[in-house]
């Protein structure tokens, strides 16, 4: 596959093997409600993959540790990174680890920060086959009652839309950052099915099995639905040409945050924009100031 077409192909598409799309299809043939429970479990099950090479410094350099956390009965893995007194929390995406913003981390750690992540659920050396938003913002919570407090929190995809859900719910911070994150959760569920070569009707049951399964509109964890209860200083970042998290939401959600300023990037999509020096140097300036 050519680079330039793997920059523009969603994650999920990349990373989904071909058996499981026929599957579905199948299933679908037979009938939409089994379909629809069929991606549900998968929506619910991050890939896992080798660590790259860029982020090994920060994997040898961090001190890990496995914690508990009670509240939703699984264990995450904990990074702490830099000896710097003013703490930064950085929340990975769906499918990525405590590792996945190297590049951010080591700059931050270079300004005299400290960094604390974590491997949510299921995620990166965390143990477990399933996870989900939930996890992330109890895990965030839990990170703050023993690390915190932080003087700053950057999220990628997932993990700024956590971020924000934390932030409504108590998470205490100076300064936020978002990047390439999400707003709609009936969009994300959308495009997950249209990727799967689904049916939106297929998506509209997922949706419906989803709210009910956890007793309210699953919208009420949409980042701009968020945001309006945020009232930190927040960067939110993203590029044009992501098509893992439209740019769309980006503008949803800025115009929520009662003080947030945009920075757009172009030709950097969804996961280039995490390396890039631009951003890198607009990220730490921002939290240094």
């Amino acid at each position: 596959m050519l680079k330039k077409h793997i920059e523009k192909t969603p994650v999920q598409v990349l990373l989904t093997p071909a058996y499981i799309l026929i599957t579905g299809k199948i299933l679908a043939a037979i009938s939409p409600f089994l379909a629809s429970r069929f991606v549900a479990r998968l929506f619910f099950s991050p890939f896992r993959y080798k660590l790259p090479n860029r982020e090994k410094e920060m994997d040898e350099k961090s001190i890990q540790e496995t914690i508990n956390i009670p509240s939703i009965s699984r264990k995450i893995v904990v990074y702490k990174y830099g000896t710097g007194p003013k703490k930064v929390l950085l929340v990975h995406g769906w499918s990525g680890s405590g590792t996945q913003l190297c590049v951010i981390a080591k700059e931050l750690v270079n300004k005299g920060f400290s960094v604390i992540s974590f491997d949510a659920p299921a995620h990166g050396k965390a143990p477990g086959k399933t996870s989900m938003m939930p996890f992330f913002i109890e895990s965030i919570h839990h990170i703050e009652k023993e690390y915190g407090p932080f003087e700053a929190a950057i999220g990628h995809s997932l993990g700024g839309m956590s971020l924000l859900k934390a932030i409504k719910n108590g998470f205490r911070v100076n300064k936020l950052v978002l990047i390439g994150t999400g707003n709609s959760v009936t969009h994300i569920t959308r495009v997950f099915v249209k990727n799967m070569k689904l049916s939106e009707k297929v998506a509209k049951l997922m949706k419906a099995y989803f709210d009910k399964k956890f007793g309210e509109d699953m919208d009420n964890y949409s980042g701009a639905f968020s945001a309006e209860s945020v009232k930190v200083e927040t960067l939110v970042v993203h590029d044009k040409n992501d098509v893992d998290a439209r740019i769309s939401s980006a503008y949803e959600i800025v115009d929520k945050l009662e003080n947030g300023k945009l920075f757009v990037t172009e030709g950097l999509g969804h996961r280039k924009i995490l390396g890039d020096p631009d951003v890198i140097n607009k990220i730490s300036t921002f939290i240094s100031a």
